[in-house]
């Protein structure tokens, strides 16, 4: 299927959508459009340099940054939470799993349940978001959420999970959480402009994340100051081609591994899609999808490595991608 810009056009204006869309073929970049303002106070337009928060579409960074470890035999995917947590976190199950964590299987009480009402531009953390830089700032946060169901019973997605695994990664390695992504995921992936930014300190190529269609009013009093397990790393569209064809390739982590990854383990019908192992799947073909939603971020980027095509649509508000993303949904269909 051919993706016609107007069709975008036409799909961005309704929604007010600022952001990009891009899609690759290959090496080939057959459609870029670019939409609103990465700053809207000083007017700058976003670009297809532009990097953008992606919230959730960060956890399969954490996953691959966790399945090095296990590559590593630093960690076991059966292996058991409870040694590396100790006396932290008592209300997780003794019995949960690194697997679990990483298939959203674990059952452990979540600090941000997607699955409660909820709004975007809720004020939802307990602490100071300034506090938030580190990862073992976050277990205060992750504190005192009882185990919702024995652990391995069901799928249900889950934030707090992907936090514990960087937990891990962070006690298991001797390392720090953004020091493996950034070295043992990004730089392998030759990524050079995806990094955990502080939302404080922003570069000048970074667009703000705004809670609304219109208005000046940013995310950074809702999210961390600076993004973990669960999300909130930057990248830009270029990067996200990149990174989908360096995964593919095994040059991440090996291609027994991305073919565990890539293999279908639920189906999740609320979202129209299946779940591997840190990774969204396609409700009945081979695309692979990370996503992502929180305030002032909406984004899906979709590949489909038989054909090397990648789809990304990146915005920087809480809503406006996603009109978009059904726009470019059909590509892969």
């Amino acid at each position: 299927m051919e993706l016609k810009e107007q069709v975008l056009d036409e799909a961005a204006a309704k929604a007010s959508f600022s952001g990009i869309v891009t899609v690759d073929v290959g090496d080939r970049r057959e459609v870029e459009r670019c939409y609103g303002f990465a700053h809207r106070a000083l007017r700058v337009p976003n670009t297809a340099g532009t990097r953008f928060a992606i919230a959730s579409g960060s956890k399969v960074f954490t996953a691959l940054a966790v399945l090095r470890l296990v590559e590593q035999g630093v960690l076991g995917l059966g292996d058991r939470v409870r040694p590396l947590l100790g006396d932290d976190l008592p209300l997780i199950d003794d019995d949960v799993t690194v697997e679990q964590l990483l298939t959203h299987t674990s059952g452990i009480g979540d600090y941000l349940d997607e699955e409660a009402e909820w709004d975007a531009a809720d004020y939802v953390l307990p602490v100071p978001v300034h506090t938030l830089a580190e990862t073992e700032a976050f277990v205060p946060v992750l504190d005192g959420y009882p185990q919702a169901f024995p652990p391995g019973e069901r799928f249900a997605y889950n934030n707090g999970g992907y936090v514990v695994l960087a937990l891990l990664a962070e006690r298991a390695s001797g390392r720090g959480f953004h020091e493996l992504v950034e070295q043992d995921v990004c730089d392998r992936a030759r990524l050079a402009a995806t990094r955990f930014l502080r939302s404080d300190e922003l570069p000048g190529d970074a667009a703000l994340g705004y809670l609304h269609a219109t208005g000046y009013r940013t995310n950074v009093l809702h999210l961390p100051v600076r993004g973990n397990g669960d999300g909130g790393i930057y990248t830009t569209a270029n990067d996200l081609h990149t990174f989908w064809q360096a995964l593919t390739a095994g040059r991440i982590v090996s291609p027994g591994t991305v073919a565990e990854m890539s293999r279908p383990r639920h189906d999740v019908p609320a979202e129209n899609l299946r779940y591997g192992l840190g990774l969204w799947l396609h409700h009945s073909g081979p695309a692979l999808v990370i996503e992502g939603y929180d305030a002032g971020v909406s984004f899906r980027s979709t590949h489909d490595p038989r054909t090397r095509t990648t789809a990304t649509v990146v915005g920087n508000t809480s809503e406006g991608a996603w009109p978009v993303i059904g726009a470019v949904a059909p590509l892969f269909d």
